[in-house]
């Protein structure tokens, strides 16, 4: 039997390659978007489309009722010269409340997080190297502020998957290394993962459960 997942978050750079991976291992995903299906135009047999409102808890109860997991991959960003770093957090608080609402059988919840957390070899955060945009380390703190929200959480299944410092569109290899809190460094010195790479990782868990309660990363 295939495993049924809600999905917020499908159409972007991370998001639409886990929604890939997820159809192409068999899962039944309906894909949770604001209005009409906009910018999704993946078509499988096993891809349903409908709206919902991820900042809305009963909204996150009514789709995510019968599935066994709900995925999010909505991020911050920003746009105009502006970050939404509060979205993040705010979106993990109605997830987690639209779960609650479904009471002890609520399915798991995962999410795509941020690198800039995660500890550096010399004992600080990412988000401390200096030189970093002004806008990109607000967006970086806007995703730790969620992952500290989640780690107040005890009755829901939360996973909140961190990539490595490097990431973007590349080959799906099928190979990468798992860490806790700390970067994935490889031989060269680098932090770095394909996103294609980053949504087998983020499917594996999915498919095998090792990180409920906790934040994991990935790298090469």
């Amino acid at each position: 039997m295939s495993k049924k997942i809600a999905f917020f978050g499908a159409t972007g750079t991370f998001g639409s390659r886990i929604l890939t991976e997820a159809l192409n291992r068999g899962y039944e995903v309906t894909a949770v978007v604001v209005g009409s299906a906009g910018e999704l135009t993946v078509s499988h047999p096993n891809l349903t489309v409908t709206s919902g409102d991820v900042l809305n808890a009963k909204s996150v109860a009514e789709v995510a009722e019968g599935k066994d997991a709900v995925v999010s991959a909505v991020g911050g960003g920003y746009t105009d010269g502006k970050a939404h770093a509060a979205f993040v957090r705010n979106a993990a608080e109605s997830l987690v409340e639209g779960l609650r609402l479904l009471g002890a059988g609520a399915p798991r919840f995962i999410s795509i997080g941020g690198a800039g957390s995660l500890n550096t070899p010399d004992g600080k955060k990412v988000w401390d190297t200096p030189g970093l945009p002004e806008l990109v380390t607000q967006v970086m703190r806007g995703q730790g502020d969620a992952l500290d929200y989640l780690r107040t959480v005890s009755d829901v299944k939360w996973t909140h998957f961190s990539p490595a410092a490097q990431i973007e569109p590349g080959e799906r290899t099928g190979n990468y290394r798992l860490g806790l809190d700390d970067l994935v460094i490889g031989e060269d010195g680098n932090s770095r993962i394909s996103a294609e790479d980053y949504a087998v990782a983020f499917v594996d868990e999915l498919d095998t459960p090792k990180h409920i309660q906790k934040r994991f990363t990935v790298g090469y």
